[in-house]
């Protein structure tokens, strides 16, 4: 009976947690207008053409200097993605950045960290898709820590999950648990690492070498 007390009680605490994040990451669009920085980093996934759209809109308002696309795929041409984004040729022949080397999240991150580190940039504003920003930034945040690099947020809307009863779309659900699953594995290792020192990033190391 206590095994089964405690599994419910688990369980209970883990959809409760679920809740929450939905209800965050809901909350999160429409995303407000950034305070302006100096980089622009748009991570590629799924929806990318709306977070390059973003991304693109935003550099032409003047909300930062550059864009680095962040995880651009190796087949993927420059024109590629100036057609998909949208940009003005004027702006995206002189401020955007490719990044090819990210392959998931944890690449985004030190990606940025490197790009930001080349461009001696202190405030930058990331784009990603609403159900994505808050790992994205527990990634982000991993790496920027005393670099003295700031990230603020610009969370660009997925459809299937701005309806209030996301649960009953199987692929809004789907996507919603899974990407829970990611955020707690996240949260699960920066505090397991949190116990001993931390290796600074290698992009960090060279920086400060």
């Amino acid at each position: 009976m206590k095994s089964i007390a405690a599994f419910l009680v688990v369980a209970l605490i883990w959809f409760s947690g679920l809740l929450a994040y939905a209800s965050r990451v809901q909350h999160q669009t429409p995303a407000r207008a950034p305070t302006p920085a100096q980089g622009i980093v748009a991570l590629t996934g799924a929806g990318s053409n709306e977070r390059l759209a973003a991304a693109m809109g935003l550099l032409e308002d003047g909300y930062g200097r550059r864009v680095l696309v962040s995880g651009v795929n190796r087949k993927a041409s420059r024109e590629d993605i100036r057609n998909v984004s949208r940009a003005v040729r004027r702006l995206y022949d002189c401020c955007v950045d490719l990044g090819f080397t990210a392959a998931d999240t944890v690449g985004n991150a030190r990606e940025t960290l490197a790009w930001a580190q080349a461009m001696r940039y202190r405030r930058l504003i990331i784009i990603t898709a609403d159900y994505h920003m808050p790992r994205a930034m527990l990634e982000l945040n991993a790496v920027l820590r005393d670099t003295g690099i700031t990230a603020q947020t610009y969370a660009v809307p997925t459809a299937a999950l701005k309806d209030r009863r996301w649960w009953r779309n199987p692929r809004a659900a789907r996507l919603m648990v899974v990407e829970y699953c990611k955020y707690l594995a996240i949260l699960g290792r920066e505090a397991v690492l949190g116990l001993g020192p931390r290796d600074a990033p290698a992009a960090q190391q060279k920086a400060g070498s």
